[in-house]
């Protein structure tokens, strides 16, 4: 009996470029939303920002009319996970945390990321929280180089997690292959063992999206059909780039600056 193997779409350096248009249109757009981001705005206000700024510079949201989304942007609150939809009776809150997940396509290419940003003044179990989910995205996309596994990825992030302190590793949820289509095969978990998978090669693309919850890693998905969010009513963060895999590293395409800033920053905490 033959085991199927997942075809992972393997990009030329041109349409790697295409990527970091869409990416960086990606980038831009999450920069103006963190921005615009305070106590008293809508999420629904907030979609508006970033179709408008989207089309405006070219591209088309991939998000939306996507499986029948209504949004441009995924609009995540406090215990909310992923996939927010957004709402005008969506506040935000002084001490509020929102996870913002935006995608768009430039020439039949996609780019895909998320942040989450503090809505004023939070605690520090929060700000912590952010850091921690953050940092550990660094860390899945530190893994992702020509010649590793896919699941080194998957480890990498849980491994940083885990050496952080007792936070829930969403399950059920994560990563992804990205190019032509905004959710391609594999699906990149955020949890297991090293040296599983696929090979790495050059010109593949994949988004990694850690999810970390203060509490329980426990899910449950809302009426709405989309809205994902803790069963303990704690907070979650989420964040998410799309890179590429180059003979030269990871290359980082949502990032504005593909990601040099943060992977100096690790290479400086590994240093002897």
């Amino acid at each position: 009996m033959f085991r199927r193997r997942t075809a992972i779409q393997v990009k030329t350096a041109e349409q790697v470029e295409l990527m970091r248009a869409a990416g960086l249109l990606v980038g831009r757009t999450l920069e103006l939303l963190r921005e615009s981001v305070k106590p008293g705005i809508t999420t629904l206000d907030l979609d508006a920002v970033a179709e408008e700024h989207i089309r405006d510079n070219g591209g088309v949201p991939s998000f939306k009319g996507y499986h029948g989304f209504t949004g441009t942007i995924c609009a995540s609150i406090n215990e909310e996970i992923v996939h927010g939809i957004p709402r005008a009776g969506k506040v935000l809150h002084e001490g509020d945390v929102i996870s913002i997940d935006c995608g768009a396509i430039v020439e039949g290419w996609h780019g895909d990321a998320a942040i989450t940003v503090p809505v004023g003044e939070i605690t520090d179990d929060l700000r912590r929280l952010l850091e921690v989910t953050e940092a550990s995205l660094w860390h899945g996309l530190a893994a992702g180089t020509a010649g590793a596994r896919l699941t080194d990825m998957s480890h990498a992030v849980e491994s940083y997690v885990r050496s952080q302190g007792p936070y829930g590793i969403v399950e059920g949820y994560g990563g992804h292959g990205i190019g032509t289509e905004m959710h391609m095969d594999p699906l990149i978990p955020n949890h297991g063992a090293p040296g599983h998978g696929p090979v790495l090669r050059s010109g593949m693309c994949f988004a990694v999206e850690p999810m970390v919850n203060l509490g329980t890693k426990q899910t449950v998905e809302l009426d709405d059909g989309w809205t994902v969010i803790t069963t303990d009513g704690r907070a979650s963060a989420h964040f998410e780039h799309t890179f590429a895999v180059t003979p030269d590293g990871p290359r980082v395409l949502t990032a504005l600056d593909e990601g040099r800033e943060w992977f100096a920053k690790l290479e400086g905490q590994t240093a002897p």
